[in-house]
């Protein structure tokens, strides 16, 4: 459902994760902390990054 929004391969910063999974960012972070959701990759000082076929697997997790 939400899936087909997201790119087939690459990278997803939290906005767009946020799109796809609706949580609160506080909620997000509060999942990747306790190991609930996956951990972001940094593709920079400033960039966080989640890889898209993690976020994919989440959804699919959450769907079945």
């Amino acid at each position: 459902m939400y899936s087909s929004s997201l790119p087939e391969v690459g990278f997803v910063r939290l906005p767009e994760v946020l799109k796809v999974y609706p949580v609160s960012k506080s909620h997000w972070w509060a999942g990747v902390k306790e190991g609930r959701y996956p951990k972001p990759v940094k593709l920079g000082p400033k960039i966080t990054a989640w890889r898209v076929e993690d976020i994919r697997a989440l959804i699919a997790s959450s769907e079945a």
